[in-house]
Formats: C-alpha cells, structure tokens, sequence
C-alpha cells in the first residue's frame, strides 16, 4: 500500500497524538504569555523611567524658582524693614529655614522612634493568642 497522510478529524487520530497536540499548544501559550508580560514590564518600565526624569527636571526647576523667590524676599525685607543693610533679610531667611529643618527633624527623629524595630508586633501578638487557643482547644 501507499503512503497515507495521517487523519486530520480528531476522533481518528490516537490519543497520543492529541496529547502532544495540546502541549505543544500549551508550551506556545505560555511563551506567548512571558513574551507579551516582558513587552508589557518594558513599556511600563520605560514610562516610569521617563515620567521619573521629567518629575527630575520639574524639581530642579522648582529648586530654582524656590532660590529667585527666597532671594527677592530678602532684598524685599531689605527695602521695607532695613533700608541698605541686605545681610539682614538674608539673616532672617536663613533663620526661618534653619526652624523649618528642626521641627522637619524632630518629626522625622519621632516616627523613625514610632517605627524602631521594624518587626510586626500586631502579627507576633495574634500568633501568640491562636497558639494559646490551639493548645487549650478550640472553643
């Protein structure tokens, strides 16, 4: 007899083939699948970087507006309160900005106390009381 193709309807072909039909399927599936989650990290990944320079760029040219407005505050104090001596408003700038670091520290120095050491102490507590409850027997 002749060469005879393989039968192409489903209830012909042995179980074997279809087995390794659908893991053929299921391979490409899933290199499909980790194909399209890299693109998709990629893109997100790109747009994070990118949003994150202009966010950069933003602040510095904050930062700098920020040093323009300080420093005519400064020639402004000069002009109403202490006509030519320029150092003064500078003086009390700086002594604003050296209040605002402290009480920023302070704030700082107490949730760093608030969160020192870092263990979770609502967990450990919860543990302990369904290890009591297990050794005692559930109610």
């Amino acid at each position: 007899m002749g060469y005879q193709p393989p039968p192409t309807d489903p209830e012909d072909r042995r179980v074997g083939e279809l087995v390794a039909e659908v893991s053929e399927r299921a391979s490409t599936l899933v290199r499909e699948e980790i194909e399209l989650a890299k693109t998709e990290i990629s893109e997100k990944v790109t747009k994070i970087v990118r949003g994150s320079v202009v966010g950069a760029v933003a602040g510095v040219f904050a930062f700098l507006a920020l040093i323009l407005i300080m420093h005519g505050i400064a020639w402004l104090l000069d002009d109403l309160f202490f006509e030519g001596d320029i150092w003064a408003g500078f003086f009390i700038e700086a002594a604003i900005f050296l209040l605002a670091a402290a009480g920023a520290g302070f704030f700082a120095y107490r949730s760093l106390l608030a969160g020192a050491p870092p263990t979770p102490d609502a967990a450990i507590e919860e543990a302990k009381r369904t290890r009591a409850m297990l050794e005692r027997g559930a109610p």
